[in-house]
């Protein structure tokens, strides 16, 4: 019917990322006051018109209070009444300036307290619990878990966590950056580049949560977004989340990074329940693949600011690639790491690529010269061939545990074969966003 735009609208998305404010006024505007309007008409506009789906479309339409009229021809293709006036007026506001500075009471009145959603998961180590799903619609707050627990060989690992989406995007437009496939159907130019979220939204989720959800759990900012990205800002993004976490005990909010901007959390004081990630790379996988991202040096510089101001910080090697003398490379990473500060935790990962990112990349005037390590498939998309990405791990982990005495590894989105084969215990996995 619509070609790209028909496997669009059949194509699950993955990750359930939405700014409704903007689309709800696209479409309000658009089509206010107008009666016996198609659905399919409407669905037409958005799938070729905007980066939205049928599922974002509908619930915009419960949202402006459309009411639908049954169509006698086409079952499945009602007649839309859309209204004069949208009711609600929050849905359509402006989003305002980001003011870390607002308080919850000087929020709108119309702000609602937001419903916390639970649902029982079947944990990776075999038990069963209930846990926060997400938050209202899950734009702000959502558990990640479309990675299906491990059972065949090729299945990765993947433990469940929750993401704090106070933005998406990136501005250093790495080489095999996911977010290429996951913004690829924007209109807007997102990579490089980055979109802030409503603060005021944001505050309203995160205290709600902080305030009511006594199961520790630790909120990663950096899913879909750099979590250091905005600190240059007149509002950055830590000195606005990190005093609401040091208000309670029991939750942690984790950075992940691949920026140098550290000076505002070296300002910030308690940090106690603060985690960084820092993502590291051998320097010429840096240099090829990472081009617009502080070099390696510098990230290692800043992580040793923070370890020497207290922070807890975590290293994520990822993603190794096998390039020529990968060893010496990546034993000299390790090597710089540990001749500047000891990590809590190390997280290793190998090149992969889901289709969805290689369709993003291929052809579109980037470096796609990664693409040609990937020859194997697992239900996370590409990956290096598994006897190859064996010896990588191995080298760094008998490095590590030899030459430091470090065990304190894991890896990430990797098979249940390689855990296996590396005699690790995926069931017992403490990886970079979980506890």
């Amino acid at each position: 019917m619509f070609n790209e735009e028909s496997r669009r609208y059949f194509e699950p998305s993955l990750f359930a990322e939405v700014d409704f404010r903007t689309f709800q006024k696209q479409i309000f505007n658009k089509y206010k006051g107008k009666k016996s309007i198609e659905y399919n008409e409407v669905l037409s506009f958005v799938l070729q018109e905007t980066d939205y789906l049928a599922k974002d479309l509908n619930k915009v339409l419960k949202n402006i209070g459309v009411t639908k009229i049954n169509n006698l021809k086409q079952r499945y293709n009602p007649f839309l009444n859309f209204p004069n006036h949208n009711s609600n007026s929050l849905l359509l506001r402006e989003s305002p300036t980001c003011n870390y500075g607002t308080t919850l009471l000087e929020m709108p009145i119309t702000a609602k307290k937001p419903k916390i959603n639970y649902k029982e998961f079947n944990l990776i180590d075999g038990k069963r619990r209930l846990l926060v799903s997400q938050i209202n619609d899950g734009s702000i707050i959502k558990r990640f878990d479309k990675t299906p627990l491990p059972k065949r060989l090729t299945d990765v690992v993947c433990p469940h966590f929750l993401e704090l989406k106070w933005a998406y995007g990136c501005p250093y437009d790495c080489a095999w950056c996911y977010l290429k496939g996951t913004f690829r159907f924007h209109n807007g130019k997102i990579l490089p580049g980055f979109k802030i979220k409503d603060y005021d939204k944001v505050r309203l989720h995160v205290e709600e949560f902080l305030d009511k959800v006594d199961e520790p759990e630790i909120l990663n900012a950096g899913e879909i977004a750099d979590s250091l990205m905005y600190e240059n800002s007149a509002s950055p993004f830590s000195k606005f989340i990190i005093p609401m976490f040091e208000k309670q005990k029991e939750h942690k909010v984790l950075f992940v990074t691949k920026s140098d901007r550290v000076k505002n959390l070296l300002e910030i004081n308690p940090h106690r329940q603060v985690i960084v990630s820092f993502s590291l790379n051998a320097i010429p996988v840096a240099g090829k693949w990472e081009k617009g991202a502080p070099s390696v040096t510098r990230r290692i510089a800043a992580a040793e600011k923070l370890i020497k101001a207290g922070y807890k910080v975590r290293i994520r090697i990822d993603p190794m690639v096998p390039i020529l003398d990968w060893r010496k490379y990546y034993i000299d990473l390790i090597d710089n790491i540990f001749a500047k500060f000891v990590p809590e935790r190390i997280t290793l990962g190998s090149l992969r690529g889901l289709q969805s990112t290689i369709n993003g990349t291929r052809g579109k005037g980037k470096d796609d010269s990664w693409i040609k390590y990937l020859t194997e498939s697992s239900n996370w998309g590409k990956k290096i061939d598994s006897n190859l990405r064996y010896r990588m791990y191995l080298v760094i982990i008998e490095y590590l545990k030899k030459r430091y005495n470090f065990i304190e590894l894991a890896l990430c989105k990797e098979t249940k074969a390689i855990w296996q084969k590396l005699g690790m215990d995926y069931k017992k996995i403490r990886c970079n966003c979980v506890w």
